[in-house]
């Protein structure tokens, strides 16, 4: 008997443990350092998954029907859902007046015909799509072109629209070569700057989470949008990050996410096949996102976004 006891209050010891654990990570992730391996930024980017152990807990709570392990296990339920349950319904509210899709195409992708049909059957005013090769861009141009009469390219990112493009330049990421650029649009009389932008990637190796270049380059990016003239604002692009990524703050600090304002769900694009996170965004301000949606897998490796913007 006196072992039986001495177990259970193991037992609710360690669930317990693991309860306040798992709160305290996604209560005080910020805080979690960056310095080994990146850590806190690794964790950041999948931290929405960590609601899985919550359900966990409460059954192995229950198990034992001890009321204190219960009530712990209760706790990153209630952190979990203060976090993210805004982020469950349904926010679409109309078409508005216009809509941009966004893609990483995969430099390995070649077919081309079946990928631009997934996102023209959108019907997007602005289509904006990186990790393009000088093939591809000649390969989509060809299929664009004919209804989408403007159009602006830099390096390996581009970007077509209905709309006129008044003016345009590359942004400077400091890599040597060209991975993000702005483009002003005029939509209806309505100046709009897109930024576009493939930021640097990400790893997981034995170094950790390494992403001291993709940090750099959004820097960078964030103190372009910083500087931007016009009120009106759209970043679209694969950021190699969640928004929850606190390396990303010098772009997100200044921007919304539509799919948090006007999505349904968490939105995630990467992998395609199986998606765990979302790293391909659709960002705004001076505009009201009355839209946001993941569209189905193409032959790349992410999926692509949808947005919809009213004035």
């Amino acid at each position: 008997m006196g072992k039986g006891k001495t177990g259970a209050k193991i037992y609710s010891g360690v669930v317990i443990a693991a309860s306040l654990i798992l709160a305290a990570i996604l209560l005080l992730h910020r805080f979690i350092p960056n310095r080994w391996y990146n850590l806190g930024s690794l964790i950041e980017t999948f931290l929405p998954w960590f609601g899985i152990g919550v359900p966990v807990l409460i059954l192995l709570a229950a198990i034992r029907r001890r009321p204190i392990a219960i009530i712990c296990a209760l706790l990153p339920a209630l952190v979990w859902f203060q976090m993210y349950a805004a982020l469950i319904p349904d926010k679409h509210d109309g078409e508005g007046d216009f809509r941009v899709v966004a893609h990483n195409v995969n430099a390995e992708n070649t077919d081309t015909e079946a990928t631009a049909a997934t996102l023209l059957a959108a019907a997007p005013d602005v289509i904006v799509l990186v990790e393009l090769t000088e093939d591809q861009r000649l390969a989509w141009a060809d299929v664009l072109d004919p209804d989408y009469e403007y159009s602006a390219a830099y390096g390996t990112v581009a970007l077509w629209s209905r709309h006129p493009i008044t003016e345009s330049n590359e942004v400077d990421l400091n890599l040597g070569w060209a991975r993000a650029f702005r483009a002003a649009i005029d939509i209806d009389g309505e100046p709009v700057a897109f930024y576009v932008a493939h930021l640097l990637s990400v790893r997981v190796n034995t170094e950790g989470f390494t992403s001291e270049q993709r940090n750099e380059t959004a820097t960078l990016l964030g103190e372009a949008i910083a500087g931007e003239e016009l009120d009106r604002v759209v970043l679209a692009g694969d950021l190699n990050g969640t928004v929850q990524d606190r390396s990303l703050a010098p772009i997100t600090y200044q921007l919304e996410s539509a799919q948090a304002s006007a999505g349904k769900g968490f939105g995630f694009t990467w992998p395609a096949d199986t998606p765990l996170a979302r790293i391909d965004q659709v960002l705004y301000r001076g505009l009201n996102a009355t839209g946001s949606d993941v569209l189905d897998a193409t032959a790349s490796d992410h999926r692509p976004v949808q947005a919809d913007f009213a004035f």
